[in-house]
């Protein structure tokens, strides 16, 4: 547990104007279990006149650089000082935990098999309500209306749309991929390629050719195998 400083907190190493590195120590040994595990007196840091926290080091296995915090207080100078807490906090060179990050973020593709069902957040940035982007003064013909997303709850938002165009543009079926730059065209310009429908119709495609390494995947583009339409001998 960490503690917010005073403007007049000050911090000494090994200065105890408490009086009460011993009981510190004491707390910090009985919560260890071990009087091994707690080394010596790294510093005092006093926040206020009550309040002082003690720092030993921790010789815990698998808890290098840690140091044992013991918060003591005294309600005035002529009382005796007792212990608040005791805790373990991290040191400059500590290994740490990285930062958490939920599950519904940690999820790949590789995550997702037979049966495995991946509930979406009601809130997710990526899609928005299809009636938000249904136009409501033109008269559309069925096809356009299936386009913007008749039908379903939700489409792809800017957002969630400008993540598939950069995931797709710097992935295996982009443009920069070895295959791509020793093709003999562009995806554009083959007779296997379907333009995908909406926004994203003049940037990326799906492969029709059985024989391309590509065949039913989306394509952008300017990808390219050697298996193009126009390969012919």
């Amino acid at each position: 547990m960490s503690r917010k400083k005073s403007k007049n907190s000050q911090a000494s190493s090994g200065v105890d104007n408490f009086g009460a590195a011993e009981l510190a120590r004491s707390a910090a040994i009985e919560d260890s279990k071990n009087e091994k595990f707690v080394g010596s007196l790294l510093s005092v840091d006093t926040d206020d006149d009550h309040i002082a926290t003690y720092l030993f080091e921790a010789f815990l296995p698998g808890y290098v650089d840690w140091r044992w915090a013991v918060t003591v207080a005294k309600v005035d100078e002529d009382s005796p000082a007792t212990v608040c807490d005791v805790v373990l906090l991290p040191g400059p060179d500590s290994l740490r935990a990285p930062e958490w990050i939920p599950y519904s973020a940690r999820v790949t593709k590789e995550d997702v098999s037979a049966g495995t069902i991946v509930p979406t957040e009601v809130d997710d940035a990526r899609l928005v309500p299809a009636s938000a982007v249904l136009p409501g003064d033109e008269d559309l013909d069925l096809h356009e209306l299936f386009e913007l997303g008749a039908g379903r709850l939700r489409v792809l938002s800017v957002e969630g749309r400008d993540q598939a165009v950069k995931r797709w543009i710097e992935g295996d079926r982009g443009p920069n991929t070895d295959i791509a730059r020793w093709a003999p065209k562009n995806c554009g310009t083959c007779g296997f390629y379907l333009p995908i429908s909406g926004s994203l119709r003049q940037a990326f495609g799906a492969c029709a050719n059985a024989i391309s390494p590509e065949d039913a995947r989306v394509v952008s583009v300017n990808h390219g195998c050697g298996a193009h339409s126009e390969a012919i001998n």
